[in-house]
């Protein structure tokens, strides 16, 4: 990766020279890709470069490290002509009180990103709906996702992209398995309820460590996901807390986990709708017309 001034995007101006830095860099962009060649989010006819059949992204932004992150690397797979889609970086300003509102314009306004702002007060409908002590994360993000899709029509985009990256997948695959009794979490692309949209995960094989040094180090201008007085739910924070135990006494068992998700056994699980324990035969069924005939030898 060429890091003159004439061969790099914006978002990457002024990134620390390092090594370590560097490496952290090629790292995400190359699993980025990775994820998104794996789960085919490009149409054959956009990697073949027919412009026609370029689609366009919704790139959703909070202004936190993983959707700064997964900004600056779209825009670097784009900028290398290794992307080839239309990107629109969106933020959804719901409300929260002490937003600061003038964050991410500037921000995308000097780094030459195409974008919109949007501001919804959906914020005053949770506080009306949810009963007092209770979390908000769930109505809102309900809310947010209705209102992004409705962007994504206005402006002509076939996928609305979201930073969730691999520990997010983990935290609630665990989340499901220990409070919700089904084996899932959220996977790196699906089709909305209407059938009119994807939703794609493309830092689904970056770890929110490697977002959280990345972010820092460029020195994006981090926006806090607490504004509303109203943090994720306990549960999610005790999976997280089991997990980074896990990870600190078998460094490594993040990553294992996630391979598995990739790797699942229809056959070894307990799903029959899922697979036919019914249909099982046995090898020696086409046996049985000989019955209580001795086996020739060989």
């Amino acid at each position: 990766m060429l890091d003159s001034p004439d061969d790099i995007h914006p978002l990457f101006a002024g990134a620390p020279t390092s090594t370590e830095f560097r490496k952290l860099r090629k790292r995400i962009v190359r699993q980025t890709r990775e994820a998104v060649e794996h789960f085919e989010m490009i149409d054959a006819g956009s990697r073949r470069g027919e412009e026609a059949q370029k689609p366009k992204w919704l790139v959703c932004l909070s202004g936190g490290k993983d959707s700064y992150t997964l900004l600056a690397v779209l825009h670097e797979l784009q900028w290398r002509g290794l992307l080839p889609v239309e990107l629109l970086a969106c933020n959804l300003d719901q409300g929260q009180p002490n937003f600061p509102a003038t964050v991410l314009p500037e921000f995308l306004e000097k780094m030459a990103v195409p974008h919109r702002i949007e501001y919804q007060d959906t914020y005053s409908i949770v506080k009306d709906k949810v009963p007092a002590g209770r979390t908000y994360c769930a109505l809102c993000s309900r809310l947010r996702r209705g209102n992004l899709y409705r962007i994504a029509r206005e402006e002509g985009c076939s996928a609305v992209v979201l930073g969730h990256h691999r520990d997010d997948i983990l935290e609630t695959f665990f989340m499901n398995l220990f409070h919700g009794g089904r084996l899932a979490t959220m996977p790196p692309k699906l089709v909305n309820e209407e059938g009119d949209l994807f939703v794609y995960r493309p830092l689904a094989f970056v770890a929110e460590a490697d977002c959280e040094k990345f972010a820092r180090a460029m020195q994006y201008p981090i926006i806090p996901c607490d504004l509303c007085g109203s943090q994720d739910g306990l549960q999610r924070q005790q999976v997280k807390a089991i997990l980074d135990g896990w990870e600190r006494n078998s460094p490594g068992r993040r990553q294992v986990m996630f391979r598995a998700l990739m790797n699942a056994r229809p056959s070894h699980l307990l799903d029959a709708g899922l697979f036919d324990f019914a249909g099982l035969t046995r090898s020696s069924d086409k046996f049985d017309s000989n019955a209580g005939q001795v086996p020739r030898l060989r």
